[in-house]
């Protein structure tokens, strides 16, 4: 018997908590633990990914050979959620017309923190690699 259960037995005994009391701290030691720093929520093996990486290879001979290499923190990705967040709604509009302009249909208002783990957890699985005659890009996380 491990020391916790034996210590809910022995508060039970004495009378410090009453049996349903002794029934639901047994009943939470023998659920999961909590997932490590690191690994899924949902308790599946995969870890998270911290990084969302760019990498850009270009060797065209116009330009020689030219390599992009960026890790953007997810931590980053979260913060900058919560930003988005802040900006006042007169600004949203201008920023959304201008990306409508460039072709990007974001709608700003649309992008709230408590939604960015399921976005952060879908973005586990992305793996973008474009190939053309002179550069390779690849998105992905790690």
């Amino acid at each position: 018997m491990n020391e916790n259960r034996r210590q809910i037995l022995d508060m039970l005994a004495s009378g410090a908590i009453t049996a349903d009391e002794a029934e639901r701290l047994i009943a939470a030691l023998e659920k999961p633990s909590a997932p490590l720093p690191g690994m899924a929520a949902d308790g599946n093996s995969k870890p998270r990914p911290k990084y969302l990486r760019v990498v850009v290879e270009d060797d065209s001979e116009q330009r020689g050979a030219t390599t992009v290499n960026v890790r953007v923190p997810m931590q980053l990705l979260r913060a900058g959620v919560k930003l988005a967040a802040l900006i006042p709604p007169q600004a949203q509009i201008r920023v959304n017309d201008a990306l409508r302009e460039q072709g990007m249909t974001v709608d700003l208002s649309q992008i709230k923190p408590e939604n960015l783990e399921e976005i952060v957890d879908q973005l586990s699985d992305l793996t973008v690699d474009v190939n053309d005659q002179h550069s390779k890009v690849r998105v992905f996380c790690e």
